[in-house]
């Protein structure tokens, strides 16, 4: 049996009243002690009635508040924040200016690792929204339609970070990796580059920097298609033993290459390694490129080129976003495009 349209989440503010256990009893048809019995003691409730109850939780995304004992109105002083991995040091500018903006004001944070997997996010998200923090801060912008629907259903601020789309999910502090990847490849051609490869991590934002990468390297004329281009890919979080092994592949693919670009700091530092191990000159015989421009990509040798994103002002203006809105207050342009910079060092 159909059940009838979803309410829609109100959600312009904290507080302003997300899904409720009200809505769905009122869509299951069903008295809200009923539903509350079929998602706490199911074995107490009808088979049609249980089932009525779970169509309607995943039509609306409702996630139980774990902390109902407590007064509605009442902030928790928390925020959670969810990377894909704490073992690599790309988010944890970002962590650490999250954690000390928030303190400053009298909030504190919780970190999740979500892994590259929509699953583990999803499941981390409902862990996450079940106990009704005051915002969540979340890395990416690839979210699977059952998470995306929750957090709207959740009535949660939400601030996503490092992308950019025209549809976030409430609030965003980003940059395009797509352009990230045309410039490197601007880069690349200006220095007299001409045969160009790429060393990723298999992550969906490593792949949008590819293809930026791959369609300004075919209008600069630096391929006649993309397939011309050699790509390896890597399991993310990416290492400097998968950056050594990825340039020994490239090089038994297409052994005339001049240039890399790698799409982290760690990768780069692994190919700078290799190229040492195999008497490959960088710059003079190989460009080397990174992305993040980590602490020690100043310190390698040759110096890495990069590129460099400002984690901390991203986690500045996310923690400023969360703050706003649990205290009440209206944001006003709720999406920022914060950019990049292309930092030339020795490896160029």
């Amino acid at each position: 049996m159909s059940l009838p349209d979803a309410p829609s989440p109100r959600r312009h503010r904290r507080g302003a009243g997300g899904i409720t256990l009200g809505d769905v009893a009122r869509l299951a048809g069903v008295s809200p002690i009923t539903a509350s019995r079929a998602l706490n003691t199911p074995d107490q409730v009808a088979k049609e009635t249980l089932e009525r109850v779970r169509e309607a939780v995943s039509r609306t995304g409702y996630v139980p508040n774990r902390l109902a004992g407590g007064l509605a109105s009442a902030r928790s002083r928390l925020v959670a924040a969810v990377v894909p991995t704490i073992t690599g040091p790309v988010f944890m500018e970002m962590v650490e200016s999250l954690t000390t903006s928030l303190a400053d004001a009298g909030y504190q944070l919780m970190l999740g690792q979500s892994g590259y997997t929509q699953s583990r996010e999803d499941a981390l998200l409902d862990a996450i929204i079940g106990r009704r923090p005051d915002g969540i801060v979340l890395t990416g912008i690839m979210h699977s339609p059952e998470g995306r629907r929750r957090l709207l259903a959740s009535g949660i601020p939400v601030v996503e970070t490092w992308d950019l789309t025209p549809t976030p999910i409430d609030m965003l502090v980003g940059f395009s990796h797509v352009q990230a990847g045309a410039a490197v490849a601007q880069h690349l051609h200006a220095k007299g580059r001409r045969r160009v490869a790429l060393l990723s991590g298999d992550d969906e934002r490593a792949q949008r920097r590819n293809r930026g990468f791959i369609d300004e390297a075919l209008r600069l004329g630096l391929a006649q298609s993309a397939d011309q281009i050699p790509l390896r890919r890597v399991p993310a979080p990416t290492t400097l033993g998968s950056g050594r092994a990825g340039l020994a592949a490239l090089l038994a693919e297409a052994p005339d290459l001049d240039a890399v670009f790698c799409s982290s700091d760690l990768l780069a530092l692994g190919v700078l390694t290799e190229a040492t191990a195999r008497g490959v000159a960088v710059p003079g015989r190989l460009a080397v490129m990174g992305f993040g421009d980590l602490a020690f990509a100043g310190d390698t040798y040759p110096a890495l080129s990069t590129v460099r994103i400002d984690g901390t002002a991203i986690g500045q203006r996310a923690a400023h976003f969360i703050v706003e809105r649990a205290e009440g207050r209206a944001v006003g342009d709720k999406v920022v495009d914060l950019g990049f910079r292309i930092v030339e060092r020795a490896s160029t």
